[in-house]
């Protein structure tokens, strides 16, 4: 059964991402339909998966990541406006029986991320 997850690693304080707003999009006909959204814990990850089982099908989605509601939460001292304010990840899931893992680690001026497991 597949599945998507995230998680958020701000490595400016060196702690898991608590409280990231985050929405899910797919894209179908150049359009981004929301399926979900949600906040990470204090660990950083989301309660519970983004999609699983039937719900993930492949295909290209959009991760949208409210850094700069974070990092202004955090008192962290940024330019207005700030670099990064929603940092927006577009991915492909080809085989939906897979376990898709995309995280987002961040600082205010810079992020990545990768498929991870």
């Amino acid at each position: 059964m597949g599945k998507l997850t995230t998680h958020v690693l701000d490595t400016s304080q060196g702690k898991p991402g608590h409280g990231v707003a985050i929405r899910l999009f797919k894209i179908v006909d150049n359009s981004r339909q929301q399926l979900a959204a949600t906040a990470t814990n204090s660990d950083g990850r989301c309660d519970q998966p983004l999609l699983e089982g039937a719900a993930l099908t492949a295909g290209v989605y959009e991760l949208d990541f409210s850094v700069g509601e974070y990092f202004e939460r955090m008192g962290v001292a940024t330019a207005k406006p700030a670099f990064l304010d929603v940092v927006t990840l577009r991915f492909g899931v080809a085989d939906a029986q897979a376990h898709y893992h995309v995280p987002l680690v961040v600082t205010p001026w810079s992020y990545s991320t990768y498929r991870g497991s």
